[in-house]
């Protein structure tokens, strides 16, 4: 049996590529897949931003997706999911409609305007020119996480944000993972310590192997906040080798939302704008009920390591007055910051 990478693309048929941009302080992630996947996806943050979102829901016709797009730029980011549809048209991909080809790629986007970043684009934003970027850079291979992709611009309350990955293996075989673009209006740590919500479902000392702290005080759960009058959303894809139906895809995706709930606090704020989308490849087919289960158990797990690891991750902006990093908060001089001021 092939090891995991702990990386989404450990779920055969998917390939994950970035486009990223520093001095913009924002960038875009495509998640393509080899054949359409069936999909879904909901939304439980309060302030959410998205394109062909509403085509996911269980009772809508399209049952495939050719790609996902998790990108930054606000609603100005949405022009990404033009250019992995350019990218997909030019290889002849889409769903057929008569005589033509349309590639189906719904998008959500993050709130990263405010984070320094050079955002003086001129009359057009670039994001759908990183967004075919982002397709052509596709892998199904190892790709970087932290400050890249749709990670790159992202923020929380205690540190700075980042794009994580994690994967597991079902007792079935069956493979799921997430990808996550963490820029979450709450912490993904605990009080002011360096220890992960996440911590509980961390595996080979994936984000510090810090384990939890050993009591919780008072502090430790009040609530921080970046600000309350940003929006932030946190932004996923969970995928499986799985065949499911477009319903069990949805209710992946719930539990994708479980697994923020557990690595993010506050997570579904009214200012976040939470998404999760999911994807099945259809490579291995389901036994029962149980196996799919399980598949829902882990898709909470892998979506909250994913968190965990994006912060971990994480380099600091290159630009004045940026977010400090896990690294720099709770264990300077650990890993090299290249990015650092």
């Amino acid at each position: 049996m092939t090891a995991l990478r702990n990386l989404l693309t450990d779920v055969d048929g998917v390939a994950v590529g970035h486009a990223t941009d520093l001095d913009l302080g924002s960038g875009v992630t495509a998640i393509v897949f080899d054949e359409p996947a069936a999909a879904s996806g909901s939304v439980f943050g309060g302030a959410p931003g998205g394109r062909d979102t509403e085509l996911l829901d269980p009772a809508k016709t399209v049952e495939k997706v050719d790609a996902f797009v998790l990108s930054g730029g606000s609603a100005f980011g949405l022009d990404a999911a033009g250019g992995v549809q350019a990218g997909l048209r030019e290889i002849g991909r889409g769903l057929q409609v008569g005589t033509a080809r349309v590639p189906i790629v719904p998008q959500a986007i993050l709130m990263d305007l405010l984070n320094g970043g050079n955002k003086d684009w001129g009359l057009h934003s670039p994001y759908r020119d990183m967004g075919y970027t982002a397709f052509k850079a596709a892998t199904d291979g190892a790709f970087e996480l932290g400050t890249v992709g749709a990670g790159t611009g992202a923020t929380t309350a205690s540190c700075k944000g980042g794009l994580g990955s994690a994967s597991a293996r079902a007792s079935s075989g069956h493979v799921v993972a997430a990808i996550v673009a963490v820029n979450a209006l709450g912490s993904p740590t605990i009080g002011d310590g360096p220890h992960f919500w996440a911590a509980p479902f961390e595996v080979d000392g994936e984000f510090g192997g810090l384990g939890m702290p050993h009591g919780f005080g008072e502090n430790d759960t009040v609530m921080r906040l970046k600000g309350v009058n940003l929006t932030a959303t946190t932004i996923a894809v969970v995928a499986t080798d799985a065949k499911l139906t477009k319903a069990q895809a949805h209710r992946l995706s719930v539990l994708g939302h479980a697994g923020l709930a557990r690595a993010i606090l506050p997570a579904h704020l009214s200012a976040d704008g939470d998404t999760v989308f999911v994807a099945a490849t259809g490579r291995k087919p389901l036994s029962d009920d149980a196996q799919f289960m399980e598949l829902c158990h882990l898709a909470t797990i892998v979506t909250a390591r994913a968190v965990a690891r994006g912060v971990f991750e994480a380099r600091r902006l290159p630009v004045s007055g940026s977010q400090a990093t896990w690294h720099e908060r709770f264990h300077p001089g650990g890993i090299a910051d290249p990015f650092a001021m």
